[in-house]
């Protein structure tokens, strides 16, 4: 079955970074969009980014272009979510979700806080 396993996340300051991975199983992800999303206490699941099979054109919300990468390796069923210069109201569970948007299988989630 889809197995979704998110890491990376933590405490960071404002206008500091982390790398999100998300290590992906019991599909084909060669074949897949994958999405990242995120969900703050007490909001709605909110759409972050997402990245076809080939990586061609990955996509971001306006609100973090510029600052937010996505990406992937194929070879190693291995999703990617670089995010430099965080904000504090980006503080929030971020799941990696198999397919586009946010309806499909997704994993537990990594926490990320930012705080001073």
């Amino acid at each position: 079955q889809v197995r979704l396993v998110e890491s990376g996340g933590g405490l960071v300051q404002p206008g500091g970074s982390l790398r999100l991975s998300c290590a992906a199983s019991g599909f084909t992800f060669e074949n897949s969009f994958m999405t990242w999303a995120r969900q703050a206490p007490g909001n709605i699941l909110e759409w972050v980014s997402h990245i076809s099979p080939s990586s061609i054109n990955p996509y971001v919300k306006e609100s973090v272009k510029g600052r937010f990468t996505v990406s992937r390796d194929n070879a190693k069923n291995a999703l990617y979510l670089q995010m430099n210069n965080l904000k504090p109201e980006e503080t929030a569970v971020y799941f990696c979700v198999k397919g586009l948007g946010g309806g499909g299988e997704r994993g537990q989630g990594t926490q990320v806080t930012v705080s001073p």
